[in-house]
């Protein structure tokens, strides 16, 4: 697996703490099955005044870390990008890091307030030649309200990343129940860990990537933590990779094996 999310550089954001911390987190994404993380610390003016030289430097010494302590886990590196000035420019002079180098770049949305003219951000990104990966829309405390913004602007081109650990209820049931909805209806590119810690944001993709099966079936789970990061990784243009179901014309809604797993008895019962 490979995630695309992770705060595991000691001392940059609010993220691994310190070096001993983030060699841990390595071990558990290792562990779990993760063969690369992408080291995203925040871009987020004014709290995390972090820059795409100073991330690139953190990743080089982490690796000598990592070879020092023998954890076969490889690296690259993004950004947790927030609003920015200039942010087509940015990436466009390197100022702003995409991932591995790509077209694609992590894009963090306001957490507790709309982010007014949203579309015209992602359209102008999208003109540049450069997509927008959106992180975590499933924990916005608006999302309900502007669940189908987040579906335009992913019909528009942007992705959709999810946290893994929203699926496990570890974000509470209210989250839980959003990031089921991007799944079920279709609409989510990528899960990852958005790793911050070794207690309840661990680095950990295997266990959520199990959960989406349920709900999108074991190919397009597969997808979600592999096939899709790792066109990211190779700059894959978006028309050549598998869209989900629900941004592909000729898609079909995948069996959803969970739905079949309970009688109507259940089902009533538990709302669904």
């Amino acid at each position: 697996m490979i995630d695309l999310h992770c705060h595991m550089l000691p001392g940059i954001d609010d993220g691994a703490r310190d070096l001993e911390s983030a060699l841990r987190m390595a071990e558990l994404a290792v562990a779990d099955g993760i063969t690369m993380t992408a080291c995203t610390p925040h871009i987020y003016p004014g709290l995390f005044e972090n820059t795409h030289a100073g991330i690139r430097e953190a990743v080089a010494s982490f690796r000598e870390e990592l070879k020092k302590a023998n954890i076969p886990l490889e690296l690259t590196y993004g950004a947790d990008i927030q609003v920015v000035p200039d942010l087509v420019r940015g990436l466009q002079d390197g100022t702003l890091p995409s991932l591995n180098s790509s077209r694609y770049f992590l894009f963090e949305p306001p957490h507790h307030v709309p982010l007014p003219r949203m579309a015209d951000l992602i359209h102008n990104a999208l003109l540049a030649g450069y997509v927008p990966v959106i992180t975590h829309p499933e924990r916005l405390t608006y999302i309900e309200s502007d669940f189908d913004k987040f579906v335009g602007v992913a019909r528009a081109g942007a992705w959709i990343q999810l946290t893994g650990g929203s699926l496990l209820g570890r974000f509470g049931p209210r989250v839980k129940k959003i990031a089921e909805r991007f799944l079920e209806e279709g609409y989510t590119h990528l899960l990852a860990s958005d790793g911050h810690n070794l207690k309840n944001r661990t680095p950990e993709l295997r266990e959520a990537r199990d959960a989406a099966a349920l709900i999108v079936g074991e190919e397009e789970a597969d997808r979600l933590v592999q096939g899709r990061p790792a066109a990211i990784i190779a700059n894959t243009a978006p028309g050549e990779v598998p869209l989900p179901w629900g941004l592909d014309p000729e898609g079909t809604r995948p069996f959803n094996p969970s739905s079949r797993q309970k009688g109507w008895f259940a089902r009533f019962f538990s709302g669904e």
